[in-house]
C-alpha cells in the first residue's frame, strides 16, 4: 500500500470514530447544537495535518508483528488505527490551545480554530474536549485489555511532559519581552525533548509495543534512549530549516527570528558570538521588521551556523545508528522500528 492509500484508509477510520463520539453525546442527551459544535471541532482540528504520528503507530505495529497493514484483519487494523487517532486527538488538543497562547493566525493553511466566527474563548473548552475524547475512545475499545492501564499511564505522563515543555517555552521566549539572557542550549534541549520528542516519537512506538505485548521496562528504555535524541534532532532540523530553508522547500515562511523563538540556531549564535555580534543580536532578534531579520540571518551566516549544523547532523546520525545496532531484540523488539524512524528524519529538507 502506497503512502496516499495508507493515509486515506487511516482517515476513513476517523469518520467512524466521529460517529461513535457523536452517539455518546446523543446518549448523554446533549442538545443538537452542542453535538454539531463538537463534531465541527473534531473535523476542523484533528485530521488536517500530515498524520505522521498516528500512521507511525500502524507502521510500528506491523513491523513488530511481521505483517503489513493490508494483511491485518479489519478489526485489528481499526484497533491499531484507533491508537493512532488518539495521538492525533492529543495533538489537536495541544495545537488548539497553543494557537491561542501564541496568538497564531493560521494553522495547516486555514484560520486557527479560535479565530473562526463565534468560537473565540470557547476554543479553550474545545481543546479540553479533544483531549477528553481520546480517553472515552480508549475506554470503549481497550477497557478489557490487560494493557489498558499502560495506555492510560502513557497518555497521562506524555501529556504532562509536553505541558512542561510548553511552560518552559512560554516563560523563556516571550514575544513581547526579548531577553536573550534567558536562552541557552540546555533550555532549548529541555523544551524540544519535553514539548515535541515524547509525544511525537516515543508515544507512537510505545503504544504499538503495548498492543504487541512488548512491555518490559528494558525495551521501553531502549526505544526511549534512541527516540528522544531523534526527536530532539528532528526539532533542531526544524529550527535550522526555518532560518536557512526556502518557503518553497519547507512550505511556509520561517518566523522564528521575528517571533523570538528559543531556537537551536540563535542559541548556537549566542554561544559563538563576540561582543559586537551579541550586541547586534540583542538589538535585532525578536523584532518584527524584515531588516532586523536580515541582519540576524547574515550574522548566522557569518558565524558559519550551517557548518555547525551539518557537523551536528552527521555526528547525530552516526551515534543513533550505532545505538540501533546494539538493540537487544530477544524480547520481541525490532531494530527496524527505530531504523525506519531514523530514515524518515535523517537529512530531510522539508
Amino acid at each position: 500500500m502506497d503512502k496516499a492509500a495508507a493515509k486515506e484508509r487511516f482517515i476513513n477510520e476517523f469518520d467512524q470514530l466521529v460517529e461513535e463520539l457523536k452517539a455518546i453525546l446523543i446518549g448523554y442527551k446533549m442538545p443538537q447544537d452542542a453535538i454539531d459544535w463538537f463534531v465541527g471541532n473534531l473535523n476542523y482540528n484533528t485530521p488536517g495535518g500530515k498524520l505522521n504520528r498516528g500512521l507511525s503507530v500502524i507502521d510500528t505495529y506491523c513491523i513488530l508483528n511481521n505483517t503489513t497493514a493490508n494483511d491485518l484483519s479489519s478489526e485489528e487494523y481499526s484497533k491499531v488505527a484507533l491508537l493512532g487517532w488518539c495521538i492525533e486527538l492529543l495533538q489537536a488538543y495541544f495545537l488548539v490551545a497553543d494557537d491561542m497562547m501564541d496568538h497564531s493566525k493560521t494553522r495547516r493553511g486555514q484560520p486557527c480554530w479560535y479565530l473562526n466566527e463565534g468560537v473565540g474563548n470557547i476554543a479553550i473548552n474545545d481543546s479540553f474536549m479533544l483531549e477528553g475524547a481520546l480517553y472515552i475512545l480508549l475506554k470503549k475499545h481497550f477497557r478489557n485489555e490487560k494493557y489498558y492501564v499502560d495506555l492510560l499511564d502513557l497518555f497521562h505522563e506524555v501529556t504532562f511532559q509536553t505541558e512542561l515543555g510548553q511552560l518552559i517555552d512560554l516563560i523563556t521566549a516571550d514575544e513581547e519581552i526579548v531577553d536573550l539572557d534567558k536562552f541557552s542550549l540546555s533550555k532549548h534541549s529541555f523544551i524540544v525533548i519535553y514539548k515535541t520528542a515524547y509525544y511525537s516519537f516515543y508515544l507512537p512506538v510505545a503504544l504499538a509495543m503495548f498492543m504487541s505485548g512488548i512491555n518490559s521496562e528494558q525495551d521501553l528504555k531502549q526505544v526511549r534512549d534512541i527516540l528522544i535524541p531523534l526527536g530532539e534532532y528532528f526539532q533542531i532540523q526544524d529550527d535550522f530549516l526555518d532560518c536557512f530553508g526556502t518557503p518553497e522547500q519547507i512550505g511556509k515562511i520561517g518566523t522564528d527570528i521575528k517571533d523570538n523563538k528559543c531556537s537551536w540556531v540563535v542559541n548556537q549564535a549566542l554561544l559563538h558570538a563576540n561582543e559586537e555580534q551579541r550586541k547586534l543580536l540583542d538589538e535585532n532578534y525578536g523584532k518584527k521588521d524584515d531588516e532586523s531579520e536580515k541582519r540576524c540571518k547574515q550574522l548566522f551566516k557569518d558565524l558559519n551556523i550551517e557548518k555547525i549544523y551539518f557537523d551536528y547532523e552527521e555526528d547525530t546520525g552516526a551515534k543513533l545508528r550505532k545505538q540501533i545496532e546494539q538493540i537487544d531484540e530477544s524480547r520481541g523488539l525490532k531494530k527496524e522500528v527505530l531504523t525506519s524512524f531514523l530514515n524518515k528524519v535523517y537529512k530531510r529538507s522539508k
